[in-house]
């Protein structure tokens, strides 16, 4: 499993700094959004570093369904049936933390992007 010892989700995925972790398996953990964008802000990341989506997928292309998969049962559990998923791939498109991560926004959202 690759990790990048600068990068804070690598990080939170290894215990290392505090999360409020909504779910965790062998290949993904989700925690909330520390400046949420809307009342559920769930971030969705693989255990394994890549710096974006398209990476990620590149070397493991079932990544990206599991990300998808994760956050339907994330909604479900928090109880929303309609929700967003947005990956955000490069500074240009907003990405500020260079690990891939996929968001999950519900129950209204007040700013996009995220």
């Amino acid at each position: 499993m690759a990790t990048d010892a600068n990068c804070l989700f690598c990080k939170i995925v290894a215990g290392e700094v505090s999360a409020e972790v909504v779910h965790r398996d062998d290949r993904l953990v989700a925690f909330r959004d520390i400046a949420p964008k809307a009342p559920l802000h769930v971030l969705i990341a693989p255990r394994d570093h890549q710096p974006d989506a398209a990476a990620s997928t590149a070397t493991d292309p079932t990544i990206v369904g599991e990300l998808v998969a994760a956050a339907a049962v994330i909604a479900e559990q928090e109880g929303y049936e309609a929700y967003n998923l947005l990956f955000n791939t490069g500074a240009e498109a907003g990405q500020t933390i260079f690990h891939t991560h996929l968001h999950l926004l519900a129950g209204g959202i007040s700013a996009l992007p995220v």
